[in-house]
């Protein structure tokens, strides 16, 4: 465990260096997937240390995510904030327009051609990198018991869902783009990601879960319709993949449900079981791809170490249940599901080990995303700052 936060320190020390969040070294470079990580990773070493310097850089990178990431690129000819509030309204309403990805290139001109290599470098807002972000402010929300940052995480809710979803001409029912210009006036990308409404639906219960012991939250800030709507979108929706990120998203998403059915009384088991299934069913899949014994050139850390994330959700989850099974009815069949797991279990080690190793940090895929795949290694290596909603 020491060793482990050691590493998580350096890791952690190293990426606030390099991307301008410690003043005077280099101009901020933010990424918000990498960032919503990196705040979690913050609070956890807080809560290990108890050193009110690491809850210090929990804050300022939020603040400055807001303030890099709320605002127009410096290669557009738009400025301020991307929301369109002034200056004044804009810091107290940062998240209301949503954030920018924060990609290298700008993003494509309603004039320029679609180019599907081109579209991963051009910037925009991602709606499942919102609700990462959603997640990171809601955190530090429960942490520091300030809640305007909940309301934040609301008003980003409010305003993501009513711009990225929308009803083809098509269908009756709502679909999701999965990505939206800068200003959310026209989709990127029309095609609706696999499992956005499966975490609009969580990251909103979890919001609005918070948001009840806020006793200045707003009519405003509700989100039932919100809910509604993505629940009605993941009727019937196959949640399995064998994409190794995908398969710890989903294992996060089943420690997320656990906890909200024991802290805010959710009827969600039925969620929780179709969620372990689907992930179950997916490592099967990914373990016959055998992408683990590939070398370090041909593999992508930061979607493996979403999955040793995850799998470290399976022992906490199985302690919840074995705990409070009054709250889970259905413990017999959950704990059945959950011993499936445990053949996997030893590749949350391998996974890590891999990857600290040096030699492999080496490799082209490590160095050109530095940032989100040592921030993730340094989530996997300290992940209660994450998983935990308490």
């Amino acid at each position: 465990m020491a060793e482990d936060r050691a590493t998580v320190l350096e890791i952690m020390a190293d990426f606030a260096v390099r991307t301008g969040l410690t003043a005077g070294h280099h101009p901020p470079k933010r990424y918000l997937w990498t960032d919503a990580f990196g705040v979690c990773n913050f609070l956890e070493l807080f809560r290990q240390t108890g050193e009110k310097r690491y809850r210090d850089q929990a804050v300022g990178l939020i603040e400055q995510v807001h303030t890099v990431l709320g605002r127009h690129r410096d290669d557009d000819p738009r400025d301020g904030w991307i929301s369109g509030l002034d200056e004044e309204e804009g810091r107290e309403h940062p998240t209301i327009g949503g954030l920018r990805i924060g990609k290298k290139l700008n993003e494509r001109r309603p004039d320029e051609p679609y180019d599907e290599g081109l579209e991963w470098d051009r910037d925009g807002q991602y709606f499942h990198y919102l609700t990462k972000w959603m997640h990171a402010l809601n955190r530090i929300a429960v942490v520091t018991g300030r809640m305007h940052y909940n309301r934040w995480a609301l008003e980003l809710a409010k305003t993501a869902h009513a711009r990225f979803t929308h009803t083809p001409s098509s269908s009756r029912e709502k679909r999701m783009y999965w990505k939206m210009s800068i200003d959310l006036s026209r989709p990127l990308v029309a095609a609706m990601g696999q499992h956005d409404a499966l975490d609009a639906l969580i990251t909103y219960l979890q919001l609005t879960a918070t948001a009840a012991d806020d006793p200045k939250i707003q009519p405003e800030h509700n989100l039932d319709t919100e809910i509604a709507e993505a629940a009605t979108m993941c009727e019937g929706v196959s949640w399995l993949t064998d994409d190794p990120l995908g398969i710890g998203g989903l294992l996060t998403d089943a420690c997320r449900v656990t906890q909200l059915v024991l802290y805010s009384n959710y009827s969600l088991a039925g969620m929780l079981s179709r969620l372990l299934r689907d992930a179950e069913g997916g490592m099967a899949g990914f373990g016959r791809t055998d992408t683990l014994s590939y070398p370090a050139d041909y593999r992508l850390a930061f979607r493996e170490l979403g999955l040793s994330i995850g799998l470290q959700a399976i022992e906490k989850i199985s302690l919840l249940i074995r705990q409070y099974p009054q709250y889970f009815p259905q413990q017999t069949a959950l704990t059945r599901q959950l011993a499936d797991f445990s053949q996997y279990l030893p590749l949350k080690e391998k996974i890590e080990h891999f990857w600290l190793t040096p030699e492999n940090q080496k490799s082209k895929t490590w160095t050109e995303h530095i940032d989100i795949n040592s921030v993730m290694l340094a989530t996997s290596l300290g992940s209660d700052g994450y998983l935990l909603l308490r």
